[in-house]
């Protein structure tokens, strides 16, 4: 799975930013049974390699996600 930018612009500002989203990406990784078996976080983008154990779990997941990194986002 790849995520971008809005129009490849940067997802991630500073060095605490990375720490958040692999945070943020733990928690609904176990929340929605999904298994993260390797990760790449790049300036504009990342790439994931997951599974999961429910039907839909890698869309809840993500959708949860990037609620909340939005979120920590706009607060900043």
């Amino acid at each position: 799975m790849i995520q971008r930018g809005n129009n490849c612009e940067p997802c991630f500002f500073a060095e605490a930013d990375y720490r958040c989203y692999l945070d943020e990406l733990a928690e609904v990784a176990v929340r929605f049974s999904c298994a993260i078996h390797a990760y790449v976080l790049m300036t504009n983008h990342v790439h994931l390699l997951v599974d999961s154990a429910e039907e839909y779990g890698i869309s809840r997941m993500m959708q949860a996600l990037g609620r909340r990194y939005e979120y920590y986002i706009n607060l900043k």
